[in-house]
């Protein structure tokens, strides 16, 4: 039996109170007014490329002789890209928390997806594996608690991440509208979109309640009924699952970028979280045998487990390159806009997750011996926790703070706080039931696993 030890439950509080602090900084520093952001703008051109005072002197300098109405024009145009800044910056503690929270809650849900595709497949080689993904996966409810907020807090316009949700967008008679927007206002509307979240996230977690219920029940009572019950809910899930987590993506992050569409993006999140989700239980498996426990766990199917590290990293990389391949080559405007966009303002994080996501884990893992190496693993894993995190953070912050990004204490933050939920939630859950599932079929297969 698994005992949640006090250090590492002090590790767990420690990164969410560091993350609590993180979060609280890049709130309370956010520009509130127009006048903060001139002030802003002002010190960066004065770091680079000479005074925003200086700036607007050569204009008025330009601006001579010119009519009243151009220069009311100036000035007008002026006042509206310092107000755009001012949203994007104020979006930028929000999009922080946004990308860790929908990244942390994603893993919990590629771990439960993967536990429940081995009931599916009646698999041999996973059961001894099984406890690990359940009580990993006990973050998919506080993870989507918190998600739905944050999407009930887009909805009431305390952010400015959902450029759909603006108010006027969808009116013709509004200086706002819209009209690509205004043409989905049938699918994008807040009690529509709202609606979807609550059946998403709560038929996820139902289903894992039921799953691990009758996990827990089987071992109590060796009633193979509870397997045979949970055979069918798996296939049941995954049914419910593939349809949810495509619009799912459509919804909480292609929509930020209401203008493009790809359909090839459902696909690319579930590559993206479902690798994580893998490389989670692995880097957790070892952790735990390193701890004295899963002493039934043998390198085959740590070996296993990389493999799949590997073989979801190369889908992940052939989705990425489809999507990008074919949109740059077509060159429509509404399509690569998308692209441009992110490699000319986010170019480190653009390609810095390509190495991440598919060189280093092709490099790392090709070799078969390198795949029972537990220090490899680890690294392994690191390399691509970090490249799909940036993953998503490309996916989010181009829509909701355009230019005006950076990886700073708020992001950092972020990371730290749903990390220590995480750990707590999902280790706690883990000391709650043995280790080691009784009465499965397939158990004696699994502990004698040898590849």
């Amino acid at each position: 039996m698994y005992t949640f030890s006090n250090k590492l439950k002090t590790f767990s509080f420690v990164l969410i109170i560091l993350g609590v602090i993180g979060i609280a900084y890049g709130f309370l520093t956010a520009p509130k007014t127009v006048q903060d952001v001139e002030l802003i703008l002002s010190e960066q051109h004065h770091g680079g490329h000479g005074s925003h005072d200086e700036a607007h002197a050569t204009t008025d300098s330009h601006a001579v002789g010119d009519s009243h109405a151009e220069v009311a024009a100036h000035d007008e145009a002026h006042q509206k890209h310092l107000e755009h800044v001012l949203h994007q910056l104020q979006n930028k503690p929000w999009s922080a928390v946004y990308v860790a929270a929908i990244f942390f809650m994603f893993i919990a849900l590629g771990i439960f997806t993967f536990n429940q595709i081995q009931y599916a497949a009646s698999a041999g080689w996973s059961p001894v594996l099984f406890r690990v993904m359940e009580g990993l996966s006990a973050y998919l409810l506080p993870g989507s608690i918190i998600l739905f907020i944050l999407l009930v807090a887009s909805s009431l316009h305390l952010n400015h991440m959902f450029v759909w949700m603006a108010d006027g967008i969808t009116d013709p008679n509004s200086p706002k509208y819209d009209f690509i927007i205004a043409g989905k206002a049938a699918y994008l509307n807040i009690p529509f979109f709202l609606i979807r979240a609550v059946i998403f996230l709560a038929g996820w977690n139902i289903f894992r309640m039921l799953s691990r219920r009758n996990s827990i029940a089987l071992d109590e009572t060796g009633d193979l009924t509870y397997y045979k019950k949970n055979f069918k809910l798996a296939a049941m899930y995954l049914v419910f699952f593939i349809i949810t987590e495509s619009i799912m993506s459509w919804d909480w992050i292609m929509s930020i970028d209401a203008h493009w569409y790809s359909t090839l993006f459902g696909w690319y999140v579930f590559a993206s979280f479902f690798v994580s989700g893998i490389t989670v239980i692995a880097l957790a498996t070892i952790y735990l045998k390193s701890e004295g426990y899963l002493d039934f766990v043998n390198k085959s199917h740590i070996h296993d487990l990389a493999k799949f590290m590997f073989g979801i990293s190369i889908f992940w990389t052939y989705l990425w390159f489809s999507q990008f391949m074919l949109m740059w080559y077509a060159n429509i405007p509404e399509e690569v806009t998308y692209y441009i966009f992110r490699i000319k303002e986010y170019n480190l994080p653009f390609f810095g997750m390509l190495v991440l996501n598919f060189l280093l884990p092709v490099l790392l893992l090709i070799n078969t011996d390198f795949k029972r190496l537990s220090w490899i693993i680890v690294m392994t894993g690191t390399c691509i926790l970090v490249g799909h995190y940036l993953d998503f953070y490309n996916m989010i912050m181009p829509g909701t703070v355009g230019a005006s990004w950076y990886i700073g204490v708020t992001e950092i933050g972020a990371i730290l706080f749903f990390a220590g939920l995480f750990i707590y939630f999902g280790f706690r859950a883990l000391a709650k039931a043995p280790l080691l599932v009784k009465n499965n079929p397939m158990i004696e297969e699994s502990k004698h696993f040898h590849y």
